[in-house]
């Protein structure tokens, strides 16, 4: 049976004087029903592969880091150690993530909506710009003219072709969300889909609006910057340097957060079947993140005395406390729509029997369940607890601020898009998951090895070790400290935790080269080797709360963050000696 069905549709685009022909080619996906368009298609497929190199370069660059903040190791000179921290830092949070978001974007904008891509040629540029920004930022740091650390705060100076780099990768990131938004009309305007975007759509939609704010704060800082690394502006202020480029920095990962939470969507509805149990408050959730989420990068920021304390109480506590309430509502809605589809399966024994009988064996419903706990349990709290201003003056410049980021962009972020991939491989690329035993443990082995990273460098943070610092023992300065003797266990543990999940990346990135380029062909729905769940069936009756398993969920993931809470001020203030 073929899985292609070529359909060619002829668009009259009106214009002032006579009207524009476009031929454009679809394929009739067989597995999903969605027409695909094949330009839009090819897009997905470059950004893709990109995504998956610049994270295998991300996490070389991780293990041997790893290895060097390990102190009875110590494997890198300091000179290294400090240049691939950048280079690790570029790659993991920027490149990585930003490509795998605009093939997100253009799956999101044609494929669910069933339209046309508006400018494929225009695409590709920007995707030729990001390579081009990639290549040139990456050379600049490994040949050490760009030893500045991902912040690059000035007075560091890097080469020139470092900060073009980095701006020729934002512009092409540019052009994929404004293409983004040109589907949206399209589709709109040719009316492919209901009333109102699908969920999934809409959380992308907040991405990339995310997206511009953070790109457009990028260009205010990087575009001067680079002409004072030229020698044509004299001088870079450091202080409106910081203030600004947080505008950026923060900003950026809050597209992840946006980006990750629709795929937790998706995938309740492709694994089970599932819909949020209430689509408005969901919505209304996404909205709070571009109303508030961008506002909340004050913590860094909380000794920096050109910024009032009234901007910083703020950021830190109202707008930090809406955009956490989106988050909360986020980690209601998607377990509640696992557990209401599954109990409208018939798992309706007792609170969890719609968990024990979920489908633990798709690694894409087992990415997205632990992806939740990860970034609800480590990155959340930490988040929360961290970024108040009492705490965040104390343990800012540790370990700890690192560990946090590793639950929710990491444990979070990077493994939602890894699951996705087990669904995407076989729809946009056409081929069978080779090594399916493997893909089933690896979510698991990447999980716990994070967990064990973030969590012991959260605990060394805690006791006073430094973050971005090649020797945190301070051999041969003019000073000593005694650490805990409980650092030796956790820098051990933060090693091991390292090292599973360096292994866990190498057998997805395996696992997905193998199954792009040598998978057998996907020729129909019989190939398919995780199944689409259709809708689940309307409920029989909806006496007493749809989703009490959840509830109770959320009430242990309340305490736990109450506990939490509570015994980090016990903790630091005993550690610190605050009175």
């Amino acid at each position: 049976m073929s899985n292609t069905i070529e359909v060619t549709e002829t668009h009259h685009e009106p214009s002032p004087n006579k009207g524009t022909i476009i031929n454009t080619i679809f394929r009739v996906c067989d597995i999903t029903g969605f027409k695909v368009d094949l330009r839009a298609e090819k897009l997905i497929r470059v950004n893709a592969v990109a995504a998956v190199v610049s994270l295998l370069l991300a996490v070389v660059a991780a293990i041997l880091l790893v290895f060097t903040r390990y102190q009875p190791v110590h494997l890198l000179p300091a000179e290294w150690y400090y240049r691939l921290v950048t280079f690790h830092g570029l790659n993991a949070l920027i490149f990585w993530i930003i490509f795998f978001e605009i093939a997100g974007l253009y799956f999101g904008s044609t494929v669910i909506l069933n339209t046309r891509f508006c400018a494929p040629k225009l695409g590709w540029v920007g995707f030729i710009l990001m390579v081009l920004g990639l290549v040139m930022s990456n050379y600049m740091i490994l040949i050490g003219k760009a030893d500045v650390m991902l912040t690059s705060y000035t007075p560091l100076k890097a080469h020139p072709l470092y900060y073009l780099g980095v701006i020729l990768f934002a512009v092409g990131a540019l052009i994929g969300v404004i293409l983004f938004f040109g589907n949206l009309m399209i589709a709109r305007r040719e009316k492919t889909y209901g009333d109102s975007l699908p969920l999934v759509a809409y959380g992308l939609m907040t991405a990339a609006i995310i997206a511009v704010i953070t790109l457009a704060t990028g260009a205010i800082i990087y575009i001067p910057t680079f002409l004072w690394s030229l020698g044509l502006v004299q001088n870079i202020d450091p202080a409106m340097y910081k203030l600004i480029w947080w505008g950026l920095g923060h900003s950026s990962q809050q597209i992840n957060v946006a980006a990750m939470v629709s795929i937790w969507y998706m995938v309740s509805f492709l694994a089970v079947g599932g819909t949020s149990i209430n689509e408005r408050i969901s919505r209304t959730a996404f909205v709070l993140y571009i109303l508030f989420i961008c506002l909340a990068s004050a913590h860094h920021l909380l000794t920096d005395p050109g910024v009032s304390s009234a901007w910083k109480v703020w950021n830190t506590s109202y707008a930090m406390y809406l955009a956490v309430l989106a988050s909360m509502i986020h980690a209601f809605a998607v377990p509640s729509s696992f557990e209401s589809a599954q109990r409208r399966w018939g798992y309706n024994k007792g609170l969890f029997e719609w968990l024990s009988k979920a489908p633990w064996g798709n690694p894409a419903f087992s990415s997205i369940i632990l992806a939740v706990i990860g970034f609800g349990f480590i990155g959340g709290t930490t988040g929360v607890i961290f970024g108040m201003e009492q705490t965040n003056i104390i343990v800012h410049n540790t370990i700890a601020i690192p560990g946090h980021f590793k639950g929710t962009v990491v444990i979070g972020t990077t493994l939602t898009f890894m699951g996705i991939t087990y669904y995407l491989i076989p729809l946009i690329f056409r081929r069978k998951i080779v090594g399916m035993g493997w893909a089933k443990w690896q979510p698991w082995l990447f999980f716990i090895g994070i967990a064990l990273l973030s969590i012991s460098m959260i605990v060394l943070g805690q006791l006073g070790v430094p973050r971005r610092h090649w020797d945190a023992t301070f051999s041969g300065g003019p000073f000593t400290y005694n650490f805990n003797p409980a650092v030796d266990f956790f820098w051990t543990l933060m090693m091991l935790g390292g090292s599973l999940a360096f292994i866990s990346v190498i057998i997805w990135i395996g696992i997905v080269v193998t199954s792009v380029f040598f998978g057998p062909r996907v020729n129909g729905p019989q190939d398919m080797q995780l199944k689409i769940s259709p809708l689940a069936p309307p409920a029989k009756s909806h006496k007493g709360f749809e989703a009490p398993g959840t509830l109770v969920l959320t009430l242990i993931f309340l305490l736990v963050f109450l506990a939490l809470f509570f015994l980090n001020w016990k903790w630091l203030a005993a550690t610190w000696n605050v009175k």
